[in-house]
């Protein structure tokens, strides 16, 4: 992965989400390693982790000021699957079968 700064990344709003993420997959894991996790625990949980890793991404170049006053349609919008996150890697274009990680 390139190290370089993205421009106009928020950087605050992208560490809260990556950390509400983290945080659900770490109980979810807790509960799955002590045999202690039903089938709609694992789906709620993982729901609730990548809603805020999609929020991480769709997101990213949103100031404070706006993520502080989203509207419903923004939380619907930002919660969503990002489309375009597939096809992206190191220069921007598309290598992977999405389904498997896989060159096709």
């Amino acid at each position: 992965m390139p190290n370089k700064k993205a421009k106009g990344l928020n950087f605050e709003i992208i560490a809260s989400n990556l950390s509400e993420a983290a945080g659900e997959l770490q109980r979810l894991r807790k509960h799955a390693s002590a045999s202690d996790l039903s089938v709609e625990a694992l789906q709620v949980g993982l729901l609730h982790a990548y809603h805020h890793l999609n929020f991480a991404w769709n997101i990213r170049n949103v100031p404070t000021e706006q993520y502080a006053k989203l509207t419903q349609k923004q939380f619907k919008r930002w919660g969503k699957y990002p489309s375009r996150i597939e096809r992206l890697n190191s220069v921007g274009t598309s290598d992977n079968n999405t389904s498997t990680g896989r060159p096709e």
